[in-house]
């Protein structure tokens, strides 16, 4: 396996921690290192320790990146504004009413900067981003987007996947039929070597991007990825770029990364209608009922909205109303994210303290050290994720199934583990990572031995 992209982590706001060593700053003594003998003591041990964790009877679930109650107990303040009596919004806009399709002014101006986007090229909609995605898509096979000669549906449509990735872009795509190229990560966003030569196929009509803190691997795209994308020659004159900044204010150290302009790139370069941005407030206040964001360029705009204009007569300002009068500006949506951040961050670096005493110097897995997002990505030994997702689950721990980080949940190296440490309780996750490490280095030692049910060395 190849060292992946890895940081050490600042302090954390409102709980400083201490850097770690990287598993890769260690002098390493390998399984690959031991004799037979040597090899099957570790396996006893292991063995013996992975089954006294199972016989704990724990039911732990490490699957999906949702808030914990109380990063939601954050936003309960919500649940009674904006308050009777208090509908009106700036220019004594009734939000109670219908109207409204782009959203309220001054929510679109207190997200502007989260978004990366200017307020007047910014649509809120309801509480999902991945509804806005979805709708994106069939938009586009249906109708084309500007710049589109046809619908996207007329042709065999292909997007490019970042690998590893995001499941529901996957999900999305398989869905619609959409035929997925998986291009590899690099530790400063997709392979664009790669990528610049994909895109010399018109049948390839976008790429999906999390550019900050990405799903699930935590990196962040670099200046000159995100130029790239911007400016590179593509066969298809209406390829877009589904720009999801999920997490943009979702910190877990105090070095905030930032990631560049994408609008203003692309209209630098010439292409100007290139990107969609998505975002929204799912793991900012309410998961269930926050505010979903489009934006793009005038054009884009226009067209999105001429699209929702078919769908519905207006979305819910009242719920806009009650965001801007809860985070009020952008110093109290910092605030807030600070907040979730001294929450969540004592829980990643739990998960990677464990990792680190049970399995640094093995040479069983890497891992990746995030500074924001919701996941840490663990690469394991070739051929054994599944195993590990089976360990697991037999230990009592529901892990995000092994594959789910590629298209078609087909994993070709079957080493990809997501984890999702943020909604389980601190003491939780200390136990999940406790078994998780275990049945990795159980599932490595397996794997070289050729003692597991399916494996072979």
């Amino acid at each position: 396996m190849t060292a992946p992209y890895t940081e050490a982590p600042a302090a954390c706001m409102g709980n400083p921690i201490p850097p770690l060593p990287s598993a890769f700053e260690v002098p390493m003594t390998t399984l690959t290192s031991l004799d037979s003998e040597a090899l099957n003591r570790l396996h006893d041990t292991v063995r013996a320790e992975y089954e006294a964790f199972k016989a704990r009877g724990l039911k732990l679930d490490m699957t999906r990146g949702k808030p914990s109650p109380e990063q939601l107990d954050l936003s309960n303040p919500m649940l009674t504004l904006p308050g009777n009596g208090d509908f009106f919004a700036e220019g004594n806009v009734d939000a109670r009413n219908y109207g409204g399709l782009q959203g309220l002014p001054e929510t679109r101006a207190l997200f502007s900067q989260m978004v990366q986007a200017p307020a007047d090229q910014i649509v809120v909609g309801d509480n999902s981003s991945l509804a806005l995605m979805h709708g994106t898509i069939a938009a586009a096979l249906l109708k084309g987007v500007p710049g589109s000669k046809a619908p996207w549906s007329d042709g065999a449509p292909t997007f490019l996947c970042p690998v590893p990735g995001y499941d529901r872009h996957f999900a999305i795509c398989e869905e619609f039929g959409i035929r997925m190229i998986p291009v590899p990560m690099t530790g400063q966003g997709p392979d664009m070597d790669a990528v610049e030569r994909l895109v010399a196929d018109p049948a390839v009509k976008g790429i999906w991007c999390v550019p900050k803190y990405s799903n699930p691997s935590g990196e962040t795209y670099s200046e000159e990825t995100s130029r790239r994308l911007a400016a590179m020659e593509t066969a298809a004159p209406d390829f877009r770029i589904m720009w999801d900044n999920a997490y943009s204010v979702h910190h877990l150290t105090q070095d905030h990364h930032t990631v560049p302009d994408i609008l203003a790139l692309c209209a630098e370069a010439g292409n100007p209608d290139r990107a969609f941005i998505f975002a929204s407030t799912s793991k900012v206040t309410l998961a269930g009922a926050g505010l979903a964001f489009f934006a793009s360029s005038p054009e884009n705009v226009r067209w999105y909205l001429e699209r929702a204009s078919f769908r519905t007569i207006g979305p819910d300002k009242l719920n806009q109303l009650r965001h801007v009068r809860f985070l009020k500006d952008d110093a109290g949506l910092e605030r807030h994210m600070a907040a979730q951040a001294a929450i969540i961050a004592p829980k990643f670096e739990a998960l990677l303290e464990t990792l680190e005493a049970k399995l640094g110097g093995t040479g069983a897995a890497e891992w990746l050290r995030p500074a924001g997002g919701y996941f840490v990505t663990v690469d394991t030994v070739e051929g054994t994720a599944k195993r590990i997702v089976t360990l697991a689950k037999e230990a009592g721990i529901a892990l995000t199934p092994a594959g789910a980080t590629s298209p078609y949940g087909r994993d070709p190296h079957d080493r990809t583990l997501r984890l999702a440490p943020t909604f389980p309780s601190l003491s939780d996750v200390r136990a999940a990572s406790e078994g998780i490490a275990l049945c990795i280095l159980l599932a490595a030692i397996e794997k070289q031995t050729g003692d597991a049910p399916g494996l072979s060395a």
